[in-house]
């Protein structure tokens, strides 16, 4: 009896570890994916729009996945001229102290910026990345608050950063979540810079002394794969944010907390394929046969042709391109005086009850008022004909 008792209850220890780490089902009960984490999301990078989602707004360990952010970072100061990729940084004893994923970097050793980059999105090296922070912000205290209030600034409410590294033996509060991680990996994407280090397969740095092998092992057998990060350790679990383009479509999934690193990349290859299948990315264009001059009463112009604006790609499920609505509401005169820019109406693109995406026509020129002399003119000239 004591033995039956005893398989019960490793039968239920054991079922409950499962449910811990799957779902299957659509929304949060019925994914049309089988999850092997404790949260996931798919999002699309161009727009933003969360196509599925499992426990996305837990508080989680992340690992190495939280490098997102300080590789943002240091993207952001390139762009702003802040620092250059020919940079020579000197590494400190902090940042050679660092454990975890290495590339052995000792205190005063030189090493430029695209290396420490490449290291730091490539092996998820931490002394690279805490090096990268220090040139960036001055000391590594600095940089985690620069981490934290890029958060913020991004609507990244579930999050705090304790490290730029992942290192969590000692962080007591360091968390995010799936939907925060997708998020700053959106930020990340629209640097088309990055993709040069985080789809690099294998590379050196050290004049080809120190070997650098990807971590994100979809770079390599996964169609489409740009990016980004994973992330690994005995609390976190196995993370990664894998982001991967097939033609226009552009897609992030996040998986955190997957009991082996298997678990993880086949439920991200399993996001990413059903986004894929099931989404396709569009450009509508906007007919300028349906828009008008618009009339200016009592203008130095008698009318104007509004600015026609170029839209930007939507994702719509597959085979519902047809089924796209354009939307024009346009007034039929304005009074001036008119501002160069100023709205004159809009144009709406929708799909069922869905807006995909509104924009503004707007006035190509300033249009000044008539003066009583411009008016006395116009009606000389009116009576001459």
């Amino acid at each position: 009896m004591k033995k039956f008792i005893r398989a019960v209850i490793s039968a239920a220890v054991s079922f409950a570890i499962i449910l811990s780490f799957t779902c299957i089902g659509f929304g949060e009960e019925n994914l049309p994916v089988e999850i092997k984490a404790k949260a996931a999301v798919l999002m699309d990078a161009s727009t933003g729009k969360v196509l599925l989602k499992y426990n996305e707004n837990e508080k989680l360990s992340p690992a190495s996945v939280t490098k997102i952010m300080p590789l943002l970072l240091t993207v952001e100061a390139i762009k702003s001229e802040k620092i250059t990729l020919t940079d020579v940084v000197t590494v400190s004893a902090n940042a050679a102290s660092k454990g975890g994923s290495q590339i052995w970097l000792k205190e005063g050793e030189q090493m430029t910026v695209d290396d420490l980059l490449k290291a730091t999105a490539v092996y998820s090296a931490n002394d690279a990345c805490t090096a990268l922070g220090e040139h960036i912000a001055g000391s590594d205290t600095a940089f985690v608050s620069m981490l934290n209030e890029r958060a913020k600034q991004l609507g990244m409410k579930n999050t705090n950063f304790e490290n730029c590294t992942g290192l969590d033996d000692t962080t007591e509060n360091h968390l995010t979540t799936a939907l925060d991680v997708a998020i700053m990996s959106r930020e990340l994407l629209k640097h088309e810079m990055i993709i040069n280090y985080t789809t690099i397969w294998m590379d050196s740095v050290r004049n080809g002394e120190t070997e650098l092998v990807n971590t994100n092992k979809l770079v390599r057998f996964f169609e489409g794969t740009t990016g980004l990060k994973t992330g690994t350790t005995a609390k976190a679990g196995c993370c990664v944010s894998a982001s991967a383009k097939r033609d226009d479509t552009h897609l992030i999934a996040v998986v955190m907390g997957s009991s082996n690193s298997s678990d993880r990349f086949e439920t991200a290859k399993a996001l990413l394929n059903w986004g894929f299948s099931n989404y396709t990315t569009v450009t509508p264009v906007i007919d300028p046969s349906l828009i008008p001059s618009v009339k200016v009463i009592k203008g130095e112009k008698e009318e104007v042709l509004p600015t026609i604006p170029r839209p930007e790609p939507v994702l719509i499920k597959k085979g519902s391109e047809s089924e796209i609505k354009q939307t024009i509401d346009l007034a039929v005169d304005v009074a001036a005086p008119i501002e160069k820019g100023q709205v004159l109406g809009t144009v709406t693109f929708s799909l069922g009850n869905e807006k995909l995406s509104e924009y503004k026509l707007t006035a190509p020129e300033s249009v000044k008022a008539l003066t009583f002399t411009m008016i006395f003119f116009r009606i000389l000239k009116a009576i001459s004909v």
